[in-house]
């Protein structure tokens, strides 16, 4: 598998790159052992050695990375200053003009707030669209018929 196919793997399945273990590792604890941050830790069981990593803990030292004699540790993605894509959502568009405005579970967010679902426009067309409303609904009102009492 290449670095390639890695950072793929990873990004479809939302896993952060940070930290990784490949297959070479053979539990050798060169990397639990000299990690100043006590970052690594190793738990022996009656069938299996299970090691861990704090991401909380790590001073991002690359230690783990340069002592492991197997080349088992996958720290190379950290230092590559990549994003990684936790969340995918889908848009809603201006009713306007198309341009993305914001996600759909966001708009749920907002009806749901607000009791009501407006239309969605961006920025550039929503005083327009106001503007607009406030002209129709208005129309024919004398403008000395404030909404007051006769």
């Amino acid at each position: 598998m290449n670095q390639e196919e890695i950072t793929t793997e990873q990004t479809e399945s939302n896993v952060m790159r940070y930290f990784q273990v490949n297959d070479q590792c053979n539990g050798c604890l060169a990397c639990v052992q000299n990690c100043p941050a006590n970052a690594l830790r190793a738990e022996d069981s009656t069938a299996n050695r299970v090691l861990s990593h704090n991401m909380a803990r790590c001073a991002r030292c690359g230690n783990c990375y340069r002592i492991c004699p197997q080349k088992a540790i996958e720290f190379q993605f950290m230092l590559e200053n990549g994003w990684d894509e936790v969340k995918t959502l889908e848009m809603v568009y201006c009713s306007v003009c198309g341009d993305p405005v914001y996600t759909v579970d966001y708009r749920r967010t907002l009806s749901e707030k607000l009791g009501t679902q407006s239309e969605p426009t961006c920025s550039k067309h929503r005083d327009e669209v106001t503007r607009a409303a406030k002209a129709h609904f208005l129309k024919g009102r004398s403008p000395n018929m404030r909404g007051g009492a006769i």
